[in-house]
């Protein structure tokens, strides 16, 4: 008989772990490595992480870092730690943050897609507890400038990018919130900048952006949030209708686990539901859409597996050029 875990008090409170609890619970499984040795998040730290993913660790041998000890390349320490692959760096800590065996993420999927909760506003949140404006922000080691953000690809990153940024916008017209992880590249204490083309079209931050535009608005309300907890995260990446709103999907996630387990209730026809988004004129049937890998020519090389997860290796060779994301952002500006 297993041992009955410990519920903390902000478990049992809201339904769902926040991230500090899912760390300790990836310690908990052995999928967290803590390195405590001072380590350069201009030159190190990204690269340190990149090497299981094309050196040949296996799938299931990956690992998320924490790294205790954050300095930069003049030696300057920060007082924040900073948190590598705690999200997705393997299946076993994908589902770990969502609290859920790999057969039952897919109907946990499905039934938050189908059935998004009205979100709720509350007056006062954990994350304001400490608010910094106007001229606190400005000046070196203040703002932006305290975070320990990294250089995700030295050599040829500008800037050092959040790479996991969760950014959260809503349409002035519908009131329809997107949530969507994009890169924000710092340049000052009080500045950063968001790169929001990430699918034709334009992404859902991006068309809100344009509405503001067009209607003579002067800013956009906008949130960034940073170590937001997993079921709110997994949101922000996903490739969701731009009808639908998604933090509306996040909510159902949590109101699943107060609920006894992961959703799963009526699965066949949320199931049906989603697909009949994507009918295809003449098809006999629902056509999923399948995201396929798009073929680089460049000068990086590393050898890795069929995927991004993939434990068995085939001998290929992925290959990264320089500069991609600026010529698909010129693509996508074109199809605008």
């Amino acid at each position: 008989m297993a041992k009955k875990r410990k519920t903390t008090r902000h478990q049992a409170g809201r339904g769902y772990s926040d991230l500090h609890e899912h760390l300790a619970e990836l310690k908990r499984r052995g999928l967290l490595l803590t390195i405590d040795q001072p380590v350069d998040k201009d030159a190190e730290l990204h690269p340190l992480v990149r090497w299981q993913y094309v050196g040949g660790v296996e799938e299931h041998e990956r690992k998320a870092f924490l790294f205790t000890n954050v300095v930069d390349g003049l030696g300057r320490k920060y007082m924040f730690p900073v948190v590598v692959g705690a999200y997705a760096g393997n299946r076993a800590i994908y589902c770990a943050g969502m609290r859920a065996k790999p057969e039952e993420v897919q109907p946990k999927w499905d039934h938050a897609i189908a059935n998004p909760l009205k979100p709720r506003i509350v007056e006062k949140a954990a994350c304001q507890e400490v608010v910094i404006k106007g001229a606190a922000l400005k000046g070196e080691g203040k703002g932006l400038d305290s975070l320990p953000i990294p250089v995700s690809t030295p050599g040829f990153d500008g800037a050092p990018t959040l790479t996991a940024t969760n950014v959260i916008t809503r349409d002035p017209e519908t009131g329809i919130q997107n949530h969507g992880t994009y890169r924000a590249a710092l340049k000052a204490p009080d500045r950063c900048v968001i790169r929001m083309a990430t699918r034709v079209g334009g992404a859902g931050g991006y068309r809100h952006y344009l509405k503001h535009q067009k209607r003579g608005d002067k800013t956009m309300p906008c949130a960034i949030v940073l170590g937001a907890p997993p079921c709110v995260a997994f949101v922000a990446p996903m490739k969701l209708p731009l009808d639908l709103d998604e933090v509306g999907v996040a909510a159902d996630q949590r109101r699943a686990r107060e609920n006894g387990g992961p959703a799963g209730a009526g699965r066949g026809r949320d199931r049906d539901r989603r697909a009949d988004r994507h009918r295809v004129p003449g098809a006999r049937g629902p056509v999923w859409r399948v995201a396929r890998a798009r073929r680089a020519r460049g000068i990086q090389h590393a050898d890795a597996g069929d995927g991004d997860h993939s434990s068995k290796r085939r001998n290929r060779r992925l290959v990264f050029e320089p500069g991609d994301a600026e010529r698909i952002e010129r693509y996508q500006a074109r199809l605008l």
